[in-house]
C-alpha cells in the first residue's frame, strides 16, 4: 500500500509540474522515480522511456503507464496514470475559463511568452540526460572518456542526420537504430 501511495503522490507531482507538455515530464519522472524514491536504476528508466515514446500517445502519460505497471502491477499503473491526468484535467479546465474570459488582455500573453524557455529548458535537460546515458552508460557527474560509446555515437550521429536534413519518419530512424544496434551486439550476446 505504501508504494502505491508514493507513485500517487509522486505523479501528482509530475502532472502538477510538468508545464509544456510531455518531454517537460520525463525530467521530473526522473526525479521522483530515479533520484528520490530510488524505486528504479536510470538504466531502467530509460528503457521504460524509451518504450513509452515508441508507443502511440502522450510520452508522460504512457511513462505513468509504464512506470506503474513496472513497480505495482496493472493497480500501480491505473493509480500513476490517474494522478498524472487529473492535475493537468483540472488545471485545463481552469486555464481554460480564465483563457476566453481573459485572453486579449496583454498580461496573459506576457505570461505564455515568459514560460517557453523553461520549457524548452527542460525538455533539454531531459536529451541530454538520456544522451549522456547513450554515449556514456551514467548520468552528467559521472563522465569518463574510457566509457565513451562509439557504436551509440555514430547511431546517434545517423539518425540525427537522417531526421533533420531528410526528414525521415521517427518510427523509421527508431525501428532501423534497434535493428542495427541489435546486430552490430548480437555477437557480443551471443558468447
Amino acid at each position: 500500500m505504501t508504494m502505491l501511495l508514493k507513485l500517487f503522490f509522486s505523479f501528482i507531482q509530475v502532472g502538477l509540474f510538468s508545464v509544456g507538455g510531455g518531454y517537460a515530464a520525463i525530467p521530473l519522472i526522473q526525479n521522483q522515480i530515479v533520484i528520490v524514491h530510488k524505486l528504479m536504476t536510470m538504466a531502467e528508466f530509460t528503457d521504460l522511456i524509451t518504450i513509452a515514446e515508441m508507443t502511440p500517445g502522450p510520452i508522460s502519460i504512457n511513462s505513468a503507464t509504464f512506470v506503474g505497471t513496472q513497480l505495482a502491477g496493472p493497480i500501480g499503473a491505473i493509480i500513476c496514470t490517474l494522478a498524472c491526468i487529473i492535475p493537468a484535467f483540472i488545471i485545463c479546465l481552469l486555464l481554460a475559463h480564465f483563457y476566453y474570459k481573459y485572453r486579449n488582455f496583454s498580461g496573459v500573453q506576457l505570461v505564455l511568452s515568459a514560460l517557453r524557455p523553461a520549457v524548452v529548458a527542460m525538455i533539454a535537460s531531459a536529451g541530454l540526460s538520456i544522451l549522456v546515458l547513450g554515449l556514456f552508460n551514467t548520468n552528467l557527474q559521472g563522465i569518463q572518456l574510457n566509457n565513451f560509446r562509439p557504436i551509440e555515437f555514430i547511431l546517434f550521429i545517423g539518425a540525427f542526420f537522417l531526421l533533420r536534413k531528410y526528414k525521415f519518419n521517427a518510427i523509421t530512424i527508431i525501428f532501423g537504430t534497434g535493428i542495427i544496434g541489435t546486430l552490430l551486439y548480437l555477437p557480443t550476446l551471443i558468447r
